[in-house]
């Protein structure tokens, strides 16, 4: 376990799917959340999809910007058709704020805004989940 991990969280049942292309922004986000939440990397939103079938619900998903730019949009209700109750946190390049603007004007719950950094990230899913620790769900030039 790291330090700074709090085990009343680390026990609470809640599941995030890191969806992203880029191998090393998923290995990135596991590693910063795995101890407190159980965290499963994924590269596509199909993955998600299937691993969430049953009882393997996720509670957020972290989602690459990079799939909204080349789905679109609509991709963030195709997700709360599949997942009715998850929240979804845009990952995006500073580069991409507007997007990440306007994927929250369209359904998503806020945004990680690269460079990722642990405490920040830790709050934001705390934030969408309810928990202490809350942290703004933006912080975004494009406001």
């Amino acid at each position: 376990m790291q330090i700074g991990v709090e085990t009343s969280k680390a026990v609470d049942q809640r599941r995030v799917f890191v969806v992203d292309e880029d191998e090393i922004t998923r290995a990135a986000l596991q590693f910063m959340l795995h101890d407190e939440i159980e965290t499963h990397e994924l590269a596509q939103i199909e993955e998600a999809y299937e691993k969430g079938a049953d009882w393997l619900k996720p509670d957020v998903i972290l989602l690459g910007a990079s799939f909204l730019k080349s789905r679109g949009l609509e991709l963030l209700r195709e997700i709360a058709e599949h997942f009715s109750d998850v929240r979804i946190l845009v990952v995006c390049e500073q580069a991409d704020e507007k997007l990440a603007v306007e994927g929250m004007k369209a359904g998503a719950h806020g945004a990680l805004v690269k460079p990722l950094k642990i405490e920040a990230v830790r709050q934001k899913v705390d934030t969408v989940l309810g928990r202490g620790g809350a942290k703004p769900l933006f912080q975004l030039g494009a406001l």
